[in-house]
């Protein structure tokens, strides 16, 4: 799906409204307390905040209001349905362990997608200020009046690059293997930047990120920044992950072919 100019000025500047509308909703609670957790699993532990919520219903009031006509697929309340072809994807908060122990690796996701895949995306750190940008001809880092152009950077070789993960257990037992015949190979490992790590990516500070059981949701807005930034994302066979899955993302397409060899062979 082609998108006009003025469309695309209406994405990127209701995209950037949903953005300032989470991170008031998000900040109001951040290290304040009152978080109402709740776990969304039986077995093990997926929380839920207020804030998740409150974020969310926040952004789908900014596009009931500004573009009425798009679906919305968000993770705290499901899908509604569009008419325009054009479908929001919305993480509220992407890292809520994260963000209910204090720490800032949690991140607003917002993406927009067609039939074609992702058109645009951000991801935002309320609480450092950052808004990470990407597609639809940006590629930008800003924080308050401050702004860069997002580029990744080139790595010499696998063995030279720091690869970023949430978990140690990655996924499966049989995708933490992965993971792990690819970790031994790299310079450093780091654990627990949940999208913060993608952003970090875009921003040519570190190299590749491995992840494993993603959602739709949370990959998109980091697809879509990466890519902009000159960096690749892909599934574990080299295809596209824009619905999710097993994910590798990488600023080096030569290092990434190097990691996606390991994860095809193993």
């Amino acid at each position: 799906m082609k998108t006009s100019s003025k469309i695309s000025a209406d994405i990127i500047a209701t995209a950037h409204a949903m953005a300032d509308a989470a991170r008031i909703e998000t900040l109001r609670y951040f290290r304040g307390g009152a978080l109402g957790v709740e776990n969304k699993l039986a077995g093990g532990f997926d929380p839920v905040t207020v804030a998740d919520r409150a974020a969310e219903t926040a952004m789908r009031a900014v596009l009931a209001a500004r573009r009425p006509d798009d679906g919305i697929m968000g993770e705290e309340f499901g899908a509604t349905s569009g008419t325009s072809g054009l479908t929001w994807v919305l993480d509220p908060i992407d890292g809520t362990r994260g963000y209910l122990s204090g720490m800032p690796t949690w991140g607003v996701l917002i993406s927009v997608q067609s039939d074609d895949g992702v058109l645009f995306g951000i991801i935002d750190q309320p609480f450092t200020g950052e808004r990470f940008i990407g597609g639809l001809g940006y590629a930008v880092w800003q924080r308050a009046d401050a702004q860069r152009k997002l580029a990744v950077r080139p790595c010499r070789s696998l063995e030279h690059a720091i690869l970023f993960t949430t978990y140690p257990e990655v996924g499966k037992l049989a995708d933490a293997a992965r993971f792990q015949a690819v970790a031994k190979h790299v310079q450093l490992v780091r654990y627990g930047a949940d999208c913060y790590a993608y952003a970090l990516v875009a921003l040519g500070q570190i190299d590749l990120v491995i992840e494993a059981g993603l959602q739709n949701y949370d990959v998109q807005a980091p697809i879509a920044v990466i890519e902009a930034a000159g960096g690749v994302v892909t599934d574990w066979q080299g295809g596209p992950c824009w619905h999710g899955g097993r994910i590798l993302a990488a600023g080096d397409k030569a290092v990434h072919a190097e990691a996606l060899k390991i994860l095809r062979d193993f």
